[in-house]
């Protein structure tokens, strides 16, 4: 049996705010509006996650909350503070401890790790931007994520989705 990954980034942050950190930073008023853009499309497309993995960051949280709603259901969430500034190599490690049964998780987090991932998935660099969603068809189990194991079904990006 395959599996399916998912692959947000949060949406579109403020920086024009009095964050404490960076880790602390929100959405953006274009952020607010792509994130449900992107769960309306998860949605349209029959992706609905089983499982989501989650950085702890504000503006992922934000992004997370705002998709929710537009799904069918909403899937258990795991926060996951290591997500922040994960490197490749520790998101592939976070990915291969789903549990099995889980069938189409759905990752959210940020660059340069994202888009780090989601060349070694393909087999080929992609811009990421905010907001930006792969969906990827992986081998069958969630420990054999290696370079260009998956099959990228999607790249999309907010603005191919404006109204």
């Amino acid at each position: 049996m395959s599996r399916e990954l998912l692959v947000l980034r949060h949406a579109k942050s403020a920086w024009d705010t009095d964050a404490s950190s960076d880790f602390e930073r929100p959405l953006s008023k274009r952020g607010r509006k792509a994130a449900p853009r992107m769960g309306r499309w998860i949605r349209e497309n029959d992706l609905q996650p089983d499982f989501v993995l989650a950085s702890t960051a504000l503006r992922v949280r934000q992004t997370v909350h705002a998709l929710l709603p537009e799904l069918d259901r909403e899937p258990p969430v795991v926060w996951e503070d290591t997500i922040y500034e994960a490197s490749i190599a520790e998101l592939l490690t976070l990915l291969s401890a789903c549990p099995p049964d889980h069938r189409r998780v759905l990752l959210v987090g940020h660059n340069p790790g994202l888009e780090s991932l989601v060349a070694h998935l393909s087999g080929r660099a992609h811009l990421f931007p905010t907001a930006a969603l792969a969906h990827f068809t992986l081998p069958s189990n969630w420990s054999t994520l290696m370079e260009g194991a998956g099959s990228l079904d999607a790249l999309i990006r907010p603005r191919e989705l404006e109204d």
